[in-house]
């Protein structure tokens, strides 16, 4: 073989193994489709709805590439009904979409939006005309610009605001939903959103970050609502999540990738399973304990239904003596690369 061809049958795929099919997921394997609202519904200032912090974030120059916001997105809002018949046109049995908190409660408390409750009636009704189960998530990272005014994640009385309003959507939408998750990738509304700034709200800094302990609460408190309220129901949440491995089997290498896992990996887990908060390996992270109260470690723990995993990348890592808090970077993948196992 010459060193041309050689060099290029490396960069070949493994074609030994057959590739995956449906079959080889078993019978019990659930298939559909996910959306998030401020991804699809566009009529973002329309019957009655309330700002989002991704409304207020997205209208700033700037935040956005090319200044694009989701005010009118793909229109789900009106063009729903065409949307879940082409749904049922390719066998998608199943669809996950979030509602939108300020949707129903434009102030994120109080007066509920009958419009919103209505819309969501008709979304859930045509859902299981077309025999699509709706798999519904509470949140999908738009919190009412409202409580966002008032220290969004990082009140504590985020609580109590987030317990009020899944209480009004299991009351709502209970009947016909029997599949619910309470936060969706919480690592990255909090991270992105509320340490790094670039998602929405846009606060940077540690300080803003490390009250996200509240989050943690909310994930378990969410779902004890749902549950006492809908006894019968499958209540899960999900995180996002990424294999993690050191770029070098060096001790620093190693123990940096091991920072990287509890951070992406575990630092919401952990805490539903009774673990705790991963400190030992996030040792910055410990000034979230005086965001703790006395009770705090039980009421994050939930034993929830089930748990959603979304795994979009590998990330390799290795040590870095300047990066802030972590000591580690992520380390890019080369273009094009392939990598054999």
């Amino acid at each position: 073989m010459s060193a041309t061809s050689d060099a290029a049958s490396i960069n070949q795929p493994d074609n030994t193994n057959p590739p995956l099919t449906k079959t080889a997921f078993g019978n019990d394997f659930t298939w559909g489709v996910a959306t998030a609202a401020y991804q699809i519904e566009g009529a973002h200032d329309v019957a009655g709805k309330g700002a989002s912090i991704w409304d207020v974030f997205s209208a700033r120059k700037g935040k956005v590439k090319q200044n694009h916001n989701g005010n009118l997105a793909c229109d789900f809002f009106n063009r729903y009904p065409d949307d879940l018949e082409l749904m049922q046109s390719m066998s998608i049995p199943n669809f996950r979409f979030s509602l939108s908190w300020s949707r129903l409660l434009p102030e994120g408390v109080g007066q509920v939006n009958q419009a919103g409750i209505d819309y969501y009636n008709r979304l859930i009704d045509h859902c299981l005309e077309l025999g699509i189960k709706p798999w519904v998530t509470l949140y999908h990272w738009d919190l009412p610009h409202a409580l966002e005014q008032k220290g969004g994640w990082a009140n504590r009385d985020m609580i109590g605001w987030f317990q009020e309003y899944a209480a009004l959507c299991a009351k709502a939408f209970g009947d016909r939903v029997k599949h619910w998750m309470v936060l969706n990738e919480p690592m990255v509304f909090t991270g992105a959103g509320y340490f790094l700034g670039v998602h929405a709200p846009g606060r940077r800094g540690f300080g803003s970050f490390v009250p996200v302990h509240h989050a943690t609460l909310c994930q378990a408190a969410g779902a004890r609502v749902l549950k006492s309220m809908l006894p019968e129901a499958e209540v899960g949440t999900t995180f996002s999540c990424s294999h993690v491995e050191p770029l070098q089997q060096t001790e620093k290498d190693i123990k940096a990738a091991k920072r990287v896992d509890a951070l992406l990996n575990r630092l919401f887990l952990e805490p539903v399973l009774g673990l705790g908060y991963p400190l030992d390996d996030l040792k910055f992270m410990r000034r979230i304990e005086k965001y703790m109260k006395p009770g705090d470690e039980e009421l994050l723990k939930y034993d929830f239904d089930f748990i959603g995993i979304q795994n979009y990348t590998r990330e390799v890592v290795k040590y870095s003596f300047w990066t802030p808090f972590m000591q580690a970077n992520l380390v890019p993948p080369k273009k094009g690369a392939y990598r054999k196992r």
